[in-house]
């Protein structure tokens, strides 16, 4: 039977190569052709099928699947159950017996005619060891509790307050800034030789002196004026004239304080 596959010019093949030799090599090619063919069709289709099956072959031995391992499960352990605990038999405790408190019926008494029982209200010392109620009891008199409140601290950092540091007032012999009189030393002695009642010293051609010593007070005020010389009148006049004069003085600073200070104040006249 003719191949289906066969070329159909063999025919002509056989006529073109009649008393020829035909096993010259064009004559077996030209016959051969188709076989040749088809097996190039067949081997090319199964090498395109190899590369395309390639790729899935891969991932196929690729994929392999996780292996999960179950951890075996843990010995039972028996442990023993002890006996449960005794329970303590209940002691039922019997409140003590209370006592009468002393009580006052303080309810009001409404008035009636012919009353047969006068009922006299209480006093109110009555009410000093006794609680209100509504009849009259003799007992002890009520005891009343008080529980302290409860302070709640918090931990933390805690800062102790110092005592408040005594304050010195003492008056000052020994300062960083002396005390000045608001319109300066040489003003002071003008008003004080100006004030001067020179009258006391009628009579007198002498020169007499003294020192005047007095506290400078931290408002700027003057205080404890005294005066210490040989002529009493003078001394007297002296203290006089010094509380008379107007105008506070600047008080002294002792490490950046204000402190009472002694100021002395020399005072030397001449009279004629």
């Amino acid at each position: 039977m003719k191949n289906l596959l066969q070329n159909n010019e063999f025919q002509l093949d056989e006529i073109l190569f009649e008393n020829r030799n035909k096993n010259y090599g064009a004559y077996a090619l030209r016959n051969n052709a188709d076989h040749i063919l088809t097996k190039s069709m067949f081997l090319g289709i199964g090498i395109f099928a190899m590369i395309a099956i390639t790729p899935l072959l891969i991932n196929v031995f690729k994929s392999t699947e996780p292996i999960v391992t179950v951890p075996e499960p843990p010995p039972f352990v028996i442990t023993e159950v002890n006996d449960p605990p005794e329970v303590p038999p209940v002691v039922h405790v019997t409140p003590p017996a209370q006592t009468n408190v002393n009580t006052i019926d303080s309810r009001l008494v409404t008035p009636t005619r012919n009353a047969k029982v006068e009922t006299v209200m209480p006093k109110q010392s009555d009410y000093k060891d006794a609680v209100v109620g509504i009849e009259n009891v003799i007992g002890e008199p009520p005891v009343i509790t008080s529980n302290p409140p409860i302070i709640h601290t918090v931990p933390g950092n805690t800062t102790e307050i110092a005592p408040p540091k005594p304050v010195d007032n003492s008056p000052k012999t020994r300062v960083d800034i002396e005390a000045k009189f608001t319109g300066g030393i040489d003003a002071f002695r003008n008003t004080v030789v100006n004030k001067f009642d020179t009258s006391v010293m009628d009579g007198t051609s002498e020169t007499v002196r003294t020192t005047i010593t007095f506290i400078v007070e931290k408002d700027g005020t003057i205080s404890d004026v005294k005066a210490s010389g040989p002529n009493s009148d003078f001394n007297r006049q002296a203290e006089k004239t010094v509380k008379a004069v107007k105008g506070k003085w600047i008080p002294a600073k002792l490490n950046g304080e204000n402190v009472r200070s002694y100021f002395k104040f020399p005072i030397t006249m001449q009279f004629e």
